[in-house]
């Protein structure tokens, strides 16, 4: 295996802090590595570790990086460099998985390039984590787990994360990529929406086709279900994406700013609103 990479997001959000870590272990040109990113509203961090340090247990998340701790339970941090500083630890509650694999059939497809992964929807956070003199502190706030492998991000793609509702509890995820597929290119989508205790699912192996996507904005439609995710106010900070296993490539992520979301149900709209503290990555050239 010469190029690969495989990592996970964990995205905790109070009403007024976010604060979310990148895990990853990569492998370019044969050689591997490590690195842990974090990114709250103030900046995004990149710490490389060597390839002895990352350790991933045989259930495929629980993950150690030197002293830091990554698993259902919560994580642990513990990271002292010259220019920057993490310390502490985060207690998960109880995971909401999805129904099934997000990515549905596409998950039996060799050789994709890029492959994601939803670990848990939402989440009770409690604990605290001091950045760079920074305490952040959450107390039976939300959470939410991704993550992705394979060998390359998508060229181009659109992602959004948003918890919601009352209490928060509600929890958005949509991905809109352009796909290599052999000699071939196309839009695919991944969405997954956990709202009122149901989960709602549309992708491209239900039938779900993105009927645009442009300036900051996406329309997706499946049967008689319609979602839009707008990007009104970016709070971007740079991260670092693979390509060919390398973490080469620069992205832009907002992990809290303005976005605005509607989901129409059969005529009948479900919810509607804009939020100041949803997640965004913009990386379409239109």
């Amino acid at each position: 295996m010469n190029e690969y990479f495989g990592g996970w997001y964990f995205k905790s959000q109070s009403k007024i802090q976010t604060l979310a870590v990148i895990v990853a272990g990569h492998i370019h040109e044969g050689k591997p590595s490590a690195s842990i990113q974090i990114i709250n509203d103030e900046g995004a961090w990149n710490i490389p570790f060597a390839a002895e340090e990352y350790h991933v247990e045989q259930d495929g998340f629980t993950t150690s990086v030197g002293e830091n701790k990554f698993g259902e339970d919560g994580l642990t941090l513990s990271i002292q460099t010259q220019d920057f500083c993490a310390t502490g630890a985060l207690t998960f509650g109880k995971l909401t998985p999805v129904a099934y694999d997000i990515m549905g059939p596409f998950r039996f497809i060799p050789f994709m390039e890029c492959r994601h992964a939803v670990k848990s929807l939402w989440h009770s956070v409690d604990g605290s984590v001091t950045v760079n003199g920074v305490e952040y502190r959450f107390d039976g706030d939300n959470g939410y787990i991704e993550g992705d492998r394979g060998r390359s991000f998508p060229s181009e793609y659109l992602w959004t994360h948003c918890n919601f509702g009352e209490e928060g509890h509600d929890s958005l995820m949509l991905s809109v990529a352009n796909i290599p597929f052999g000699l071939f290119h196309f839009t695919g989508l991944l969405c997954t929406i956990w709202h009122g205790g149901k989960e709602y699912r549309l992708a491209t192996y239900l039938g779900a086709r993105t009927t645009y996507i442009g300036n900051n904005t996406a329309v997706v439609r499946q049967g008689d279900e319609e979602l839009i995710v707008k990007l009104i106010e970016k709070k971007a900070h740079p991260l670092y994406a693979p390509a060919n296993g390398a973490m080469t490539r620069t992205i832009r992520e907002s992990a809290s700013c303005r976005a605005f979301y509607r989901f129409r149900k059969g005529g009948k709209t479900l919810f509607s609103f804009v939020s100041d503290r949803a997640s965004f990555e913009y990386e379409y050239q239109k």
